[in-house]
């Protein structure tokens, strides 16, 4: 057991929470810019807003998830790197992750451009597809600079530097604001005005913060101006960031399968959409958990790369209480609240009855899925992403889904039923992880990371010697 003192406790709590709060804001302010757009589509029609709608989920599903994935990789090795101040590193880490997801950003343009015909290809209905097809067209651009974002929010979150990019948030949400009111009823560009606002938008933030990194002194260490020294360590940023996009794209393909699969039950139209609202209400308490996720990993990565196993060993556990607490608070919340949510959505009475009943059970998946996001930002602070990846692909596709169709369609329990598919594989995920992160031998953990971290020095010194006898011959 850890000899830890009250006072270390209260401090690691309040580092925690100033690190998550921001996070969480950050969160939030950027998923409000898709929350906005959809606001004024849906003054444009009910065909409109669910092309919109559509479009969105299958951009976030098909591009954002990924990229916020892949970029998922730098909280370990700026982290690490921080913590062991080897302060150049995270320029060149950052680097090469703004170069390798410039690169997947392509491929993902490609699979934009074509959403109507994929769409279609999925027999989704011709209109919707269609209008879904002209409003991805013009979230192209968002999708570029989403990637190159990511990049720049862990970089400075690893630093623990995080109120510029609440006010650079904010301000790209309030812009949007004014875009989309000019864009769509001024110059009467409707659906397509949303979809460029967005991008204008998500670029106004990558250019903030940029900014903020090139004149910042905070950032005068970490940051030294592009170099193609970056590029030698893409296949040590690929070794994580693939599996880290795992972790993250497992689970948010699991919950589209569960409203596609919705959609076969009897009365589709009254499951698909109380599921919608049950996911909404999902995603905006999960902004908390995530908050709490990501600060646990910045914490477990700069005291692994400090050397300091006990402290690492204390921010993951700290964090875990946390977690429960705001788990068991927010499920109550849910609960209490369950007649309130569907009114606050639909005027629909079948809609309403049906939605608090599954409040209980929404509110059982939030607990757990905060338990175990924050587990997974330990495994990220300690680069368990591969680890991470098998664990989620295990929990969701072997336990979840086959859980889901069982209860679903098998045993009658309808929508309750494929949400409860969900829960087991949330649990799944918690009894893993738990087991993995209570065995963990912390002294051994800083072992590895330094000669981790010791090989990715000796890469870049290597790629320095070779450029200068190359340039010398």
């Amino acid at each position: 057991m850890m000899d830890i003192q009250g006072g270390e406790v209260l401090n690691e709590v309040k580092r925690q929470l100033l690190l998550a709060g921001p996070l969480f804001s950050i969160g939030l302010l950027q998923y409000s810019l898709q929350i906005i757009s959809l606001m004024f589509v849906g003054h444009l029609g009910e065909l409109a807003l669910a092309a919109a709608s559509m479009a969105t989920s299958f951009v976030s599903v098909t591009g954002f998830s990924l990229l916020m994935g892949m970029a998922s990789a730098l909280d370990t090795l700026c982290g690490q790197s921080f913590g062991a101040k080897r302060y150049h590193m995270l320029g060149l880490h950052t680097q090469c992750a703004m170069f390798v997801l410039l690169v997947v950003s392509i491929f993902l343009v490609i699979i934009t451009s074509n959403t109507k015909m994929i769409l279609i290809a999925l027999h989704q209905d011709q209109d919707i597809s269609k209008g879904a097809g002209l409003y991805a067209r013009y979230m192209i651009p968002s999708v570029v600079a989403y990637g190159q974002l990511q990049c720049l929010v862990k970089f400075l979150q690893t630093q623990n530097i995080v109120f510029p990019m609440v006010l650079s948030s904010g301000i790209a949400a309030l812009i949007h604001i004014l875009l989309c009111w000019i864009l769509v009823f001024e110059f009467e560009l409707r659906i397509r005005g949303t979809a460029l606002a967005n991008s204008i938008s998500y670029w106004i933030n990558v250019c903030l913060i940029a900014l903020y990194v090139k004149i910042s002194s905070c950032c005068s260490e970490t940051w030294t101006g592009f170099t193609v020294d970056a590029l030698h360590n893409v296949l040590a940023f690929l070794r994580i960031s693939v599996p880290s996009a795992l972790m993250l794209c497992l689970k948010v393909w699991t919950f589209e399968m569960v409203v596609i699969l919705s959609g076969l039950l009897p009365n589709p139209k009254l499951e698909t959409s109380v599921l919608s609202i049950c996911l909404n209400i999902f995603g905006l308490f999960w902004m908390i958990s995530f908050g709490l996720s990501a600060a646990v990993s910045i914490r477990v990565s700069n005291e692994l790369g400090a050397g300091r196993p006990r402290a690492a060993r204390m921010a993951a556990y700290v964090a875990l209480v946390m977690v429960v607490v705001e788990g068991v608070l927010v499920g109550v919340l849910m609960v209490l609240l369950r007649d309130v949510w569907g009114r606050v959505y639909s005027e629909e009475e079948e809609v309403v009855r049906y939605l608090a009943t599954m409040m209980p059970t929404v509110a059982v998946s939030s607990f757990f899925d905060g338990v175990q996001s924050v587990l997974s930002g330990v495994a990220r602070g300690c680069g368990w992403q591969k680890m991470g990846a098998y664990i989620n692909l295990a929990s969701f596709y072997l336990v979840g889904i086959p859980c889901s169709i069982t209860l679903a369609f098998v045993l009658d329990m309808k929508g309750k039923g494929l949400w409860l598919g969900v829960v087991s594989a949330f649990l799944v995920q918690v009894v893993f992880f738990l087991g993995i992160t209570v065995r963990t031998n912390w002294d051994k953990q800083v072992t590895l990371e330094h000669c981790s971290l010791l090989d990715l020095n000796l890469l870049a010194h290597n790629s320095h010697l070779f450029n200068f006898i190359f340039l010398s011959g």
